[in-house]
């Protein structure tokens, strides 16, 4: 049937089930913030306090041992981010009822607002990493500037390992590579009430979606990429440890893919990719460079309790990134698996090179 000849629904069947969707969607929205919002008030008093007592009660051992005073400044960490996020949201409701106006340019200019709120914000919590934790990034080559034609928008494939690392990336992204990231999360990550409303206003995809597959909402955001813009995805779907890096390569025998489980099994500090989200982002976005980040130093912080063995930091983290031409990417699911897994395997050799006896590996 021609496309121009096929029924459509009546307005009156399809309207009243969008507008109930979309009420429905901001109802649990607002509910979701109104909770996060009120958790994250609650939570300020009480790491305050936190933060006093571990610090009187241990002075006398980390001054008699000239200690590292780590639960000092894990705690002071926690009330900075607090704050921060706190006085994210109070100027992010600012900057709305400054402009309440809807519609296009309104959204662009909202849209940048909230890109330049959050460049400052992930800059102060940079800061006071650097000054608790010692945080201190070498990044090669540099300046991650280059890393992007400017007429094009980039695909940014980032390794994913170690507490914070999507933090760093995207403050670094956002003032050092001067690129406006299109990122993919984690659902939980909306738990953050200042990072829930930020993205908001910019584009963005959670996983899983609320409606729809992944791989459909990967590409419904690639396909919206502009230059100067950067889709933001980490392949691995998760952190790296080598309980998950052995039920991928299980997985991947299960689904009958023996030869790409015989080269994900020699891969040491990386997970396999996952092919269908990264693979749809550039099916949808076929002009975009892609840039591969790879880091190293944040790996040794995987949990709670190794950020308490580890921090601060003994040596520098290294960030390392190359660009693929948008024109030398191949095309296809066969032929772009291949060529990812490929990438991967670079990705592991580098970070092999920058291990210490403390990285986590298989």
């Amino acid at each position: 049937m021609p496309a121009d000849s096929r029924p459509h629904p009546h307005p009156t069947t399809v309207a009243p089930r969008s507008l109930r969707a979309a009420a429905g969607e901001a109802l649990v929205t607002g509910a979701r913030r109104v909770i996060t919002t009120s958790l994250l008030i609650a939570m300020l008093p009480l790491v305050a306090a936190v933060l006093l007592a571990v610090t009187v009660l241990g002075a006398p051992v980390s001054l008699a041992t000239r200690g590292p005073w780590r639960p000092t400044r894990m705690a002071a960490f926690v009330l900075t981010y607090l704050v921060v996020d706190l006085a994210g949201l109070l100027a992010a409701t600012a900057l709305f009822v400054r402009r309440p106006l809807t519609g296009p340019a309104a959204r662009d200019r909202r849209a940048a607002d909230a890109f330049a709120l959050l460049a400052r914000l992930l800059a102060v919590l940079r800061r006071a990493a650097d000054r608790l934790f010692r945080l201190e990034v070498e990044m090669t080559p540099a300046p991650l500037a280059t890393a992007r034609q400017p007429d094009a928008p980039a695909a940014v494939l980032v390794r994913h390992a170690g507490l914070g690392d999507s933090f760093l990336i995207l403050q670094i992204l956002l003032t050092e590579g001067g690129l406006l990231p299109h990122t993919v999360l984690k659902g939980p990550l909306r738990a953050d009430p200042c990072l829930d409303v930020l993205l908001g206003r910019v584009p963005h995809c959670f996983l899983p979606p609320a409606r729809g597959t992944a791989e459909d909402a990967v590409a419904a955001l690639a396909a919206g990429l502009r230059p100067r813009d950067a889709l933001v995805i980490f392949p691995e779907g998760g952190n790296f440890t080598p309980r998950r890096h052995r039920r991928a390569v299980a997985s991947l025998r299960r689904l009958g893919q023996y030869r790409r489980a015989s080269r994900a099994a020699g891969l040491h500090y990386v997970l396999p990719p996952r092919n269908a989200g990264t693979l749809a982002a550039l099916a949808a976005a076929p002009t975009a460079d892609v840039v591969f980040v790879g880091h190293a130093g944040l790996d040794v912080i995987a949990s709670p309790r190794a950020a308490w063995d580890f921090l601060p930091f003994r040596r520098p983290v290294r960030v390392h990134w190359w660009r693929i031409p948008a024109a030398e990417i191949p095309r296809g699911e066969a032929a772009g698996g291949e060529w990812l897994l490929g990438q991967w395997e670079r990705m592991d050799r580098w970070t092999a090179e920058q291990a210490g006896a403390a990285t986590p590996r298989v």
